[in-house]
């Protein structure tokens, strides 16, 4: 019994020989391994928790494709929870995740605030993707959501855009990811002379094509004078494109577009988003990687490590026109 266990969980210290007959009877036999009894051996489920704030979001579907892959190579499944949904505290997804029996949790807020701090403090692998709440002992995986959108809105000065307006705020008031965006923006203006307007500021409750369409439609008619906007993510540059066409505007000429995630759809707009990729992938992985050797017992990393990762400006016609954007 020992041998055969030795075999089937890999145990290199079996000769090859002895492999091939465990697994010729294996074959024989038409055995498959009881994975619930192994696991509760081993006190281990193999099971990664996941969870994002709205899967209709491509933004958190591309995500979860990203962290189920890495996660995949390195032997586990990965159980999806849906924090914005049923109206519950988008927090409480950490303790529920628990009760799915995972062996540790990647967690993606959208509006962490520092009166969640208490509830971060659990007693199993835990990694946060987006901006450290100030005294917090978890670990954090993000990437620097300010100094990209300073990049972002750096792009559209240097084009000579004198007039950019933001899409994305919070309508309470800045808070998590999108306090960090609004910084950059207001950086990147403030760096290159011009003085931030308020008016320019438009509010968004969510991150959503209709919100979009809607700060846009408000901005228009608000009758402030732009010539471009920077979007929080690439769902409200969509929709601000959609009432921008809708109204007669053309894109750049009139008003240059640039967004924020770099989902699929932004490649294959009309005209495509300039936008900024946060590296999924990337993501994914040093957050699979810090998780799964929390898990193992082999992490160095101290609480409340904080890992930045990079991001690249990717431009594209809605800011650069036809013309300057080769094809794919």
């Amino acid at each position: 019994m020992k041998t055969v266990s030795n075999v089937l969980s890999g145990y290199e210290h079996v000769s090859q020989k002895m492999r091939d007959r465990v697994m010729a009877a294996v074959s024989e036999l038409h055995y498959e391994i009881n994975v619930s009894a192994r696991n509760l051996r081993s006190g281990r489920t193999w099971v990664l928790g996941l969870a994002v704030p709205e899967l209709s979001q491509a933004y958190f579907a591309e995500l979860a494709d990203s962290v189920i892959r890495v996660a995949g190579e390195r032997g586990y499944t990965v159980l999806i929870e849906q924090t914005v949904a049923g109206g519950a505290s988008e927090i409480s997804a950490v303790a529920t995740m628990r009760k799915h029996s995972i062996d540790g949790l990647i967690y993606s807020p959208l509006t962490l605030g520092p009166d969640d701090l208490g509830q971060l403090d659990v007693d199993f692998p835990l990694v946060v993707l987006g901006e450290p709440l100030p005294g917090s002992s978890v670990h954090y995986v993000t990437m620097s959501n300010a100094q990209a959108m300073r990049e972002a809105t750096q792009h559209l000065v240097q084009l000579g855009r004198q007039r950019v307006a933001v899409i994305g705020a919070h309508p309470d008031g800045p808070v998590g990811v999108g306090a960090s965006r609004l910084r950059g923006y207001r950086e990147a203006l403030l760096d290159a002379g011009l003085n931030p307007d308020p008016r320019l500021i438009m509010s968004a409750a969510l991150w959503h094509r209709g919100y979009g369409v809607e700060a846009m439609d408000r901005l228009l008619d608000s009758g402030v004078d732009f010539d471009a906007v920077v979007c929080f993510n690439d769902a409200l540059a969509l929709g601000a494109m959609r009432s921008l066409q809708r109204r007669g505007r053309r894109i750049p000429d009139d008003v240059a577009v640039v967004g924020f995630d770099d989902i699929e759809d932004s490649s294959f707009s009309t005209p495509s988003l300039t936008t900024i990729s946060p590296r999924r992938d990337e993501i994914a992985r040093t957050a699979v990687d810090i998780l799964a050797a929390m898990i193992d017992g082999t992490s160095e990393v101290e609480p409340a490590h904080l890992v930045e990762t990079g991001f690249t400006l990717v431009v594209r016609e809605s800011s650069a026109g036809v013309s300057a954007v080769q094809p794919a």
